[in-house]
């Protein structure tokens, strides 16, 4: 049986939303973040050496990285399910939106709340000057990427409903992420109705609402307004 060890308020939680759209029977095992730092407890370290979630065990398999899971799920146990049909556009489709989520999405993103907590990291006397750093980084250079990749999806979503087509996929579910992030970190992306439309039906989905019931804390899941 699959296992997930589950990080709360983490990517992990698109690995139990895939396994509840697949009907797959598994195991979460709860981590929780540090309440100082929130970064992930040192135990995950002894499951993947970076200690980082997502992380699954199947048997004798063990295997991070959220792209890496879902196309591992789907090889093992899809059974052609949430995926368009290899060598169609869709299936382009997929893949580069499958990669794009986590290479090229979410490092603005990330980038966003690092230097949004700067200030609050430093040592009392520092925080003026980390404030002014910090506004001046986030402004002349990640909010700009950060719109120009929540533009991208807006523009991508308007001709279907889905990112690799017509058809709801894993890919969706690998974007859900991105997108309730910058929801969550930017008034600006509640400007654009493709995107929060994206958001609300995902957040509508019977397997979402399951993932996130048996889950537990994801404050994403009230990203864009649902």
């Amino acid at each position: 049986m699959i296992v997930v060890h589950h990080l709360d308020n983490s990517r992990s939680q698109r690995v139990l939303w895939l396994l509840e759209e697949l009907g797959l029977p598994y195991e979460i095992r709860f981590y929780k973040r540090d309440p100082k730092t929130m970064l992930a407890p040192e135990s995950l370290r002894k499951i993947h050496p970076l200690g980082k979630s997502p992380v699954i065990t199947d048997g004798d398999v063990t295997l991070a990285e959220s792209g890496a899971i879902i196309e591992y799920i789907l090889d093992h146990y899809g059974n052609g399910r949430l995926r368009p049909a290899a060598g169609t556009p869709e299936y382009r489709r997929f893949i580069y939106w499958l990669h794009y989520a986590e290479g090229s999405a979410m490092p603005p993103l990330v980038m966003k709340l690092i230097f949004g907590l700067l200030p609050s990291r430093v040592p009392f006397p520092l925080r003026p000057f980390a404030r002014l750093i910090s506004k001046g980084v986030q402004h002349s250079l990640i909010n700009p990427e950060v719109a120009r990749h929540t533009h991208y999806w807006e523009q991508s979503l308007t001709t279907d409903e889905w990112f690799a087509g017509p058809e709801f996929t894993a890919a969706d579910i690998q974007m859900s992420f991105p997108l309730e992030a910058a929801a969550a970190r930017s008034e600006e992306v509640k400007k654009l109705p493709h995107v929060i439309a994206f958001l609300h039906r995902i957040h509508a989905r019977p397997a979402y609402r399951r993932a996130i019931e048996k889950g537990g804390t994801y404050t994403f899941a009230a990203a864009g307004g649902t």
